[in-house]
C-alpha cells in the first residue's frame, strides 16, 4: 500500500509531457543511426521498396524481380516527372489496384499543378501515411523533446492547421485534398484529445470562414504548440489578436512554446512572429514536409540546416544542378546544389520532386532547401534561385527595418530602350522608409552571393538595377483566392522565369 501511494505521488509530480515524453526515448536513440549509418539505412529502404512492389504492374514492367542493387535499379527505372506517371495515377484514382504500389490507394494529396494541369494528385498509400508522413510528425516531437527536456507541450493543446478534402471521382472510400486534411482525417483519435480546432472546423474548405472559427475555438484553450504553414498560421493568429484585443500571443496563450513550421521558407515571416510572440520561451522548429513525403527535420535549434530522414520509406537520389550524373545519397558532396529525386512507398518511382537542396554535412546528412528546379530566374544567365532571394531580402530588411509579408519576382525582357531587369512585387507588413534604398541593398546582396548575377549586373551591361513594385495589402491573398488556392498548403510562387503570374498580379494591383 505504501508503495502504491509512493508511485501515485511520483506520477502526480510528473507533468503529462514528462510521462508521454518517455514514449519517444527509444526513437530518440534509434535516430542516432543517422550519424554514421546513412548509406546502410538507404540501401535497406531501396531493398524494401523494390521487394514490396515487385508484383505491381510498374514492378513487373521494370524487372523488380531481378533488381538486386542500386545500379540495376537506376539502369532499369527512368527518371519521372508527374507527366510520366499521370496516367497510372489516374487509373489508381479510379480504383485500379496494384499499379504503382500494391493494393488500392485511397488517398491523393492535391498540390500545385504542372504546365499542362492545374493540379497534381499525389498518391498516399496506407504505408506511406504511417511510415512517412506520420513518422515525420512523431520524429518532430521526439527531436523537440530531446532538445527541450523541460518542455510542457503536452500539458496543453496543439493548434494544427489543415486544408480540406473532397470525394475522389465516385470511388467509395477514396478522397482527394490537401495533405494536411488527409493527415487530420486519419489521425489517431487520442491525438484529438490534445489538439484544436475540432475536426469539422479544421476541414472546412472556405479559409476565411475557417480562420475565424479556428480563432474563436482556440483563443480560450491552453495552447502550447502550433503547427502549419507560416503564412496561413500568421493569418489565423492575427485574426485571433483582433478578436481578443491583445498585443502579444502569450497574453492569450501564456504557455505557448513552439511553432512547428514548414511548407514555405520561414525567413520572410520570422520578424513578424518574433514581434507577435515575445516570450523568451518560444522555439521555432522547421520541417520539410510535402505532398510527396516528409524529408527533413531541424534536429539542432542552433543550426538552420535539417537532418535528412533516411528510414521513412523514401529512397533519395540527387541530380547536380550544374550538370553531371545522378547519384545516390552516398555520392553527394557538400556545397553543391542538387535536384532531389525520390522513390517512395506511395508508388512514386525516381520522381523529380522539383525542389533543390544543398548539403551542409554528410555525416550526418544535413541540408538546406536552396530552391525549386522551376522556381528560379535564368532569363539572362543569372541563375537566381530562391535561396539567393531569401538571403537578399533578409539583408535588405535588416538594414532598413522593413518586413516582407509576401513577394514574387520575374524578369522584364528588353524594353523600348533595349534594357532588361528583374521586377520584384513585394507586399510589406512594414514598409521601408526609402523603397529605392531597399532595392539597392537587395541588389547589392544578390551580387555578393551570386557570381552569375554579379556578372550580368556588371556596369549595367546585361541587367539594369532591379525594380521594386509595392503591392497593396492583401493582394497576394486576393490572387490566391481568385485561383481557388487560398489557405491549405498553397503558396505564392517566389521566382518565375516567365511573366504570367507577375502580369496577373500587377493587373490586380492597380
Amino acid at each position: 500500500m505504501l508503495f502504491c501511494n509512493f508511485a501515485v505521488k511520483i506520477v502526480y509530480a510528473m507533468s503529462l509531457t514528462q510521462i508521454i515524453g518517455n514514449l519517444f526515448k527509444p526513437r530518440q536513440k534509434a535516430l542516432e543511426k543517422h550519424q554514421n549509418g546513412g548509406e546502410a539505412l538507404q540501401r535497406a529502404v531501396l531493398e524494401h521498396l523494390i521487394y514490396t512492389a515487385r508484383d505491381t504492374e510498374y514492378g513487373r514492367n521494370h524487372a523488380f524481380d531481378n533488381t538486386k542493387n542500386y545500379d540495376q535499379f537506376a539502369s532499369m527505372v527512368p527518371v519521372n516527372t508527374y507527366e510520366e506517371l499521370k496516367d497510372d495515377i489516374d487509373r489508381m484514382r479510379h480504383g485500379e489496384p496494384n499499379v504503382l504500389w500494391p493494393g488500392r490507394v485511397r488517398w491523393y494529396a492535391k498540390s500545385s499543378g504542372t504546365t499542362n494541369d492545374k493540379s497534381k494528385f499525389i498518391p498516399v498509400s496506407d504505408e506511406g501515411l504511417q511510415k512517412i508522413h506520420y513518422a515525420g510528425g512523431r520524429d518532430s516531437v521526439a527531436l523537440y523533446l530531446r532538445n527541450n527536456p523541460k518542455s510542457r507541450m503536452f500539458d496543453g493543446k496543439g493548434l494544427i492547421l489543415g486544408g480540406s478534402h473532397t470525394p475522389n471521382y465516385n470511388v467509395a472510400g477514396s478522397l482527394v485534398g490537401d495533405l494536411s486534411a488527409i493527415l487530420i482525417e486519419n489521425i489517431n483519435p487520442l491525438v484529438n484529445l490534445v489538439r484544436v480546432p475540432k475536426k469539422e472546423t479544421a476541414l472546412l474548405s472556405d479559409f476565411e470562414v475557417k480562420r475565424e472559427r479556428i480563432a474563436r475555438e482556440a483563443m480560450k484553450k491552453n495552447v502550447t504548440n502550433i503547427s502549419g504553414v507560416p503564412s496561413w498560421m500568421l493569418s489565423v493568429l492575427n485574426c485571433m489578436m483582433e478578436m481578443t484585443g491583445k498585443t502579444h500571443l502569450e497574453e492569450v496563450w501564456p504557455n505557448i512554446e513552439v511553432f512547428f513550421h514548414g511548407g514555405v521558407a520561414f525567413t520572410p515571416y520570422r520578424k513578424q512572429y518574433e514581434q507577435l510572440i515575445t516570450t523568451p520561451n518560444m522555439h521555432y522548429f522547421e520541417t520539410y514536409n510535402a505532398s510527396e513525403g516528409f524529408f527533413g527535420l531541424q534536429d539542432d535549434p542552433t543550426d538552420k540546416s535539417m537532418l535528412l530522414m533516411l528510414d521513412y520509406g523514401v529512397f533519395y537520389e540527387f541530380q547536380p544542378m550544374d550538370g553531371g550524373e545522378i547519384v545516390p545519397l552516398w555520392g553527394v558532396k557538400k556545397g553543391k546544389n542538387y535536384a532531389m529525386i525520390i522513390s517512395t512507398s506511395c508508388g512514386l518511382w525516381r520522381y523529380m520532386i522539383g525542389d533543390t537542396v544543398r548539403f551542409t554535412s554528410t555525416n550526418p546528412y544535413k541540408f538546406v532547401i536552396s530552391g525549386r528546379t522551376k522556381s528560379f530566374i535564368n532569363a539572362f544567365g543569372e541563375e537566381l534561385i530562391v535561396d539567393n532571394a531569401e538571403q537578399g531580402l533578409a539583408y535588405a530588411c535588416e538594414q532598413t527595418g522593413a518586413e516582407v509579408l509576401e513577394y514574387t519576382a520575374a524578369p522584364v525582357y528588353m524594353d523600348a530602350q533595349a534594357q532588361c531587369r528583374h521586377q520584384w512585387l513585394i507586399e510589406f507588413s512594414r514598409e521601408p522608409e526609402d523603397l529605392q534604398q531597399f532595392g539597392r541593398l537587395l541588389d547589392q546582396k544578390l551580387q555578393q552571393i551570386n557570381s552569375d548575377y554579379e556578372a550580368k549586373r556588371y556596369k549595367n551591361i546585361t541587367l539594369q538595377p532591379l525594380e521594386i513594385v509595392k503591392a497593396r495589402q492583401g493582394l497576394f491573398n486576393e490572387w490566391l483566392k481568385m485561383r481557388g488556392k487560398l489557405g491549405g498548403q498553397n503558396k505564392v510562387p517566389r521566382l518565375c522565369n516567365e511573366r504570367e503570374h507577375m502580369d496577373q498580379l500587377l493587373k490586380l494591383n492597380k
